[in-house]
């Protein structure tokens, strides 16, 4: 890592996590943490080039077939690699393949950039994530050994408490609100060497106790708009990306008022 760096192209693959759900913008499109680490990027260095290959709902798989040989082919400074999590929350899963994928795509990618960074991701304080928690220390595990024998960097997000906190996370629980976001950009800011903004680590101030009839409310509400769809699509083998194209599939010049990240956030539809 370069204290202070000049980075000229930023190229972002993943799922969701990276398109940017659930940071939506007024008019219907999501920002999220790459969108905004490229604005921050882009205002300190001239001709700033950004392009971001995620789609929501693709497995490691997917992101290794339709993702990998294009961002190799940009040759950018920057690549982010962020996928296997979607794998890890289906009911079955081939943990040995998930490891081999994601060694082929680091494999791929070390070489076509000047530093690739990977990601343990965030993960939400609740149940559920307990029933998951095994498959995802799994997968965070190896890509710590990928890092150490490629020289990629790791950004830890799961070992941030605060990352933790429901506040950060949308109705859908599945994805961050805008400063959750805002706070994994900061995070990959700083790891890359650059001079910290903030601390991305802070936890948010004390929640005050919220009644038995609103979590209620709030758990039927998430089942019906949420899990049921989610739940609908694993045993019918769709994806909420299917047929969708990344919103930035060319390594372009990023305009610095291509985003404004501190507008407020709109509810974001279903759909992880």
């Amino acid at each position: 890592m370069e204290i202070n760096a000049t980075y000229t192209s930023l190229v972002a693959l993943g799922d969701s996590f990276t398109e940017g759900m659930s940071d939506l913008k007024p008019d219907g499109s999501y920002r999220g943490w790459a969108d905004v680490l490229a604005g921050r990027l882009a205002a300190r260095t001239p001709d700033f080039r950004y392009a971001n290959l995620a789609v929501r709902g693709k497995l490691i798989g997917q992101i290794v077939d339709e993702q990998v040989d294009l961002a190799a082919g940009m040759k950018a400074d920057v690549v982010t690699l962020v996928g296997g999590l979607n794998d890890t929350l289906r009911p079955k899963v081939d943990m040995v393949r998930v490891r081999d994928l994601l060694t082929e795509a680091v494999e791929r990618l070390t070489p076509a950039c000047r530093q690739l960074v990977l990601m343990r991701s965030p993960g939400r304080e609740g149940p559920v994530m307990e029933r998951f928690r095994p498959r995802m220390e799994e997968l965070f595990v190896h890509l710590d050994e990928l890092a150490s024998r490629h020289g990629a960097l790791v950004v830890d997000l799961y070992g941030a408490p605060a990352l933790g906190d429901p506040r950060l996370w949308d109705v859908d629980r599945l994805h961050l609100t805008a400063d959750g976001h805002r706070r994994v950009a900061e995070a990959v800011w700083q790891t890359l060497g650059l001079p910290p903004e903030d601390d991305w680590r802070t936890p948010l101030p004390p929640a005050g106790r919220t009644g038995w009839a609103s979590r209620r409310i709030a758990d039927a509400r998430f089942a019906r708009e949420h899990l049921g769809p989610w739940i609908g699509r694993r045993l019918t083998g769709r994806s909420s990306g299917d047929g969708r194209t990344p919103k930035r599939p060319e390594l372009l010049a990023y305009e610095t008022s291509y985003e404004t990240p501190h507008e407020a956030p709109r509810e974001a539809p279903a759909g992880p």
